[in-house]
């Protein structure tokens, strides 16, 4: 039961009501941390739901305080708090991309659970308290300073999320200087680190996780869908208009300092593979090319699907040469590339072009590109053929 007094005209809650609060909101926050799960399982918010609960195990642990089950509730809700803080940190470092083992979470709960049991527990509520709020300190204050240098699609929300944890942080180490100044008893201790002051904190922490949580989550899920709508879903490349919106991008910023080459390509007999064959030969052929393309060229190279069988690739920084000899590279792949059903691969013609620093306009390359394409499908397919001996067509051809 809920219970306050009255204080010098001020309303005080009792410790039990602060933390039955507490456990309410917390419990709250996992549910609904629970439900954004289904949107992203990152291994950052793992840790954090995980963080939620210990934060209410622990809590739920103190409201033993003052009964007989003092002595053995009281060194766990510690150690859950503890390990709640530095959970906090493990999500934040795995933000980051850093592994965080159970050896390197482990300790600090453990010695605080120790440092509390082997304190007197039976007769102070505070058995092992410097070490309970030292060490909740550093969690946290390692969370912050993991979570200040992340970078994350919601970078304003975990920099908020950074602050909230060193703040409560620096609160942790406030709680700890004056417990060892005036003792849990003193009156500064009791007006600034009491019970009501802590759960005040810590409500604003898990409030700022449990939105953090949210927002990744909401996050991831606009990625995906931004990524549905802008690959192609047989192959996983860009698709056309995607492709050509970042390609656009590309030329116009740093790419406009530099050389780039264009590439286009067409897999040979394509229509003859489906019709003997099936589509489903046919799909595996698209598949396996766009594979043969996406290893043979850098993350920074843009690569899609022009439509049907054609495929075009943009080569910031690449010179003549060396785009031709990606086309090649790509054919070496393709044919080195096993059929399910044991059927070799269609052949590639390709057309490549490339042009100066400053001077690339994505139309007119990929007007001089299909025109090379045009070359290599009369010469006799399979081939690569470069721009420089050939003028851009009007419009782009069907192949022959």
């Amino acid at each position: 039961m809920i219970t306050a007094s009255l204080h010098e005209g001020a309303i005080v809650l009792d410790p039990f009501s602060v933390r039955m609060v507490l456990g309410i909101v917390t419990l709250t926050l996992i549910v609904l941390s629970a439900a954004s799960s289904r949107r992203i399982r990152s291994t950052s918010t793992t840790w954090w739901r995980v963080a939620l609960l210990l934060f209410f195990a622990g809590n739920f642990a103190f409201l033993l305080n003052g009964t007989s089950f003092l002595a053995w509730a009281n060194p766990p809700g510690k150690a859950l708090i503890v390990a709640g803080a530095f959970s906090i940190w493990a999500g934040a470092r795995a933000l980051r991309e850093r592994k965080v083992s159970a050896w390197q979470i482990s300790p600090a709960p453990l010695i605080t659970f120790l440092a509390s049991a082997m304190d007197g527990v039976e007769s102070s509520l505070w058995s092992g308290g410097l070490m309970y709020l030292g060490m909740t300190a550093a969690g946290l204050g390692m969370a912050a300073g993991e979570l200040w240098l992340a970078k994350s699609a919601q970078s304003r929300m975990t920099k908020f999320l950074a602050l909230i944890a060193g703040l409560t942080s620096l609160y942790y180490l406030g709680r700890g200087v004056t417990f060892v100044l005036e003792g849990p008893d003193g009156s500064s201790f009791r007006t600034l680190f009491g019970y009501a002051p802590a759960a005040l904190m810590h409500l604003i922490l898990l409030v700022s996780l449990s939105f953090t949580i949210n927002s990744l989550g909401n996050s991831h899920l606009i990625k995906r869908l931004r990524e549905r709508a802008e690959r192609d879903h047989l192959t996983g490349l860009l698709n056309r208009g995607a492709f050509l919106g970042l390609a656009e991008k590309e030329l116009a910023g740093p790419a406009a300092h530099q050389n780039a080459a264009l590439i286009l390509a067409d897999l040979d007999y394509f229509k003859a593979v489906n019709d003997e064959h099936g589509h489903a030969a046919g799909d595996a052929a698209l598949r396996a090319f766009a594979e043969a393309c996406t290893a043979s060229v850098r993350s920074t190279d843009l690569v899609g699907r022009y439509g049907g069988e054609e495929f075009i690739l943009l080569l910031p920084g690449a010179t003549q040469q060396r785009a031709e000899a990606i086309a090649s590279e790509i054919s070496r792949r393709l044919s080195a590339m096993a059929d399910p059903a044991g059927l070799p691969y269609p052949t590639v013609s390709y057309g490549v072009t490339s042009t100066g620093a400053k001077a690339a306009d994505l139309n007119f390359m990929i007007s001089v590109a299909d025109a090379a394409l045009y070359s290599a499908k009369a010469q006799g397919r399979d081939q690569v053929v470069g721009a420089e001996s050939v003028e851009p067509l009007p419009t782009i051809q069907q192949r022959p």
